[in-house]
């Protein structure tokens, strides 16, 4: 089986609500020109998490975005020529790195036609975009890499559909939170994919396709038998520190999934098997920062990195 996005024959869907974006493609010349390559990047300023007095530091950063070759054009340098006209372009906006990011896990979809409930002993909120992005700016931004120095566009951008706390067995209002945070708690953002892109399910069998439609037939007619889609995403959960964790973490999805019924066809989460590992690739472009320091050749100072939606 495999899952990928439709991009609704909009082919920057997925980088144009980022700061600056780019597209470029490799044509074969003469009669009959077709496209056989492209690439799509963008540029964007985010915290490295490295330990500064006063602030973490920011790089000015270009990501590397959907590089495809034609089957009948690979080996013969397409993608190489690809990549070296975008680092021209990365180091004519002054980034001072390139970076690119793959995955060898990605489990998604989440299907319901019943009203998810959440726990009652977590309470979800629904945040403005300003107290989110004062949320995400004092708990995450000196703690995770690539963490985007305009946060509050992508919180306040029209495909932002809301920020969701839940906290576990307290009643604070946001800035009681900011200032002395319980124990457990869980955040999260949804993001209306629906305008960007469409995701395609391919390679399923009858029998898993009869499966799924069967289950979800009778979670429409049955709703209080409440037939989950997938199994508990919530035990373990490593979303935010706490005993309770995964009680916060299901009653932000709870929110965000009651949120999203009669709007949208499906919720996706990524998620990643605990023994598998992302792959990031970088490199330093130019001089890279004043002080000498090199991010490319550093160690992560951060647990986790930031993973934009602008570019998911």
């Amino acid at each position: 089986m495999s899952l990928h996005a439709d991009l609704l024959g909009d082919p920057v869907a997925r980088i144009r609500h980022s700061p600056h974006y780019l597209m470029l493609v490799a044509e074969t010349s003469g009669p009959g020109r077709r496209i056989v390559g492209l690439i799509r990047r963008t540029v964007k300023s985010v915290a490295s998490a490295k330990s500064r007095p006063g602030a973490p530091a920011l790089a000015k950063v270009g990501y590397i975005l959907g590089l495809r070759v034609a089957a009948s054009h690979r080996r013969m340098g397409v993608a190489l020529q690809l990549v070296r006209q975008l680092e021209k372009w990365f180091e004519l906006m002054s980034a001072e790195y390139a970076y690119m990011a793959t995955d060898r896990s990605n489990e998604a979809s989440l299907l319901h036609s019943h009203r998810l409930k959440a726990p009652r002993r977590a309470t979800a909120v629904r945040l403005g975009a300003r107290d989110a992005e004062r949320l995400y700016r004092s708990r995450f931004v000196a703690h995770v890499e690539f963490f985007p120095a305009d946060i509050g566009h992508v919180l306040d951008n029209a495909l932002s559909r809301g920020t969701f706390l839940a906290i576990v067995e307290w009643g604070g209002d946001v800035n009681r939170f900011l200032a002395s945070p319980p124990e457990s708690w869980a955040v999260a953002s949804a993001w209306d994919c629906g305008g960007v892109f469409r995701l395609v399910v391919s390679g399923a069998s009858r029998l898993r396709r009869g499966a799924a439609a069967a289950s979800r037939a009778l979670d429409r007619v049955a709703k209080w038998l409440r037939v989950p889609s997938v199994p508990n995403l919530f035990r373990p959960f490593a979303g935010s520190g706490g005993r309770d964790a995964a009680l916060a973490a299901e009653a932000v999805f709870a929110s965000i999934v009651s949120m999203a019924r009669g709007r949208a066809a499906a919720v996706a989460v990524e998620v990643e098997a605990m023994d598998t590992e992302d792959v990031w690739c970088m490199k330093r472009l130019g001089g890279g920062h004043a002080d000498g320091w090199d991010w490319a050749r550093s160690a992560s100072a951060a647990r986790s990195i930031f993973v934009d939606p602008r570019e998911v």
